[in-house]
């Protein structure tokens, strides 16, 4: 009984700490490798409701073949406070991408970016 609660402890552990120490640029590709997937619920996990809306009804279009490889690739990263922003490649896009990143309960969540809204890059 006492190492199943030991066991049980570490995995919690791991598991928090996992999503904890996710960075914006792993949540991008996270996002990103499930939207050209069509991975609903991964896409759902790692964005706010918002963002998760507008990537699903994108992804209804954009979606690849299972197994395809998306080679992402992060190109810059920018943090201020609860607010990021990756820019990134991948094989699916001739020019590059941005993810706006929000800190939803200290874990950063993709949404969706308005249409004026500044990137700093």
């Amino acid at each position: 009984m006492n190492r199943l609660v030991i066991f049980t402890t570490v995995l919690l552990f791991i598991a928090c700490r996992e999503t904890q120490d996710a960075s914006p640029a792993s949540i991008a590709k996270t996002v990103a490798e499930s939207f050209y997937q069509g991975d609903d619920e991964t896409l759902k996990k790692h964005t706010t409701p918002e963002g998760f809306a507008n990537y699903s009804n994108l992804m209804k279009m954009f979606a690849k073949p299972k197994g395809s490889e998306a080679y992402f690739k992060v190109l810059d990263e920018s943090v201020e406070g609860d607010v990021a922003w990756v820019k990134y490649s991948t094989s699916y896009d001739k020019t590059p991408g941005v993810f706006k990143l929000v800190k939803v309960d200290g874990v950063w969540k993709a949404t969706a970016r308005k249409a004026d809204e500044e990137v700093p890059f």
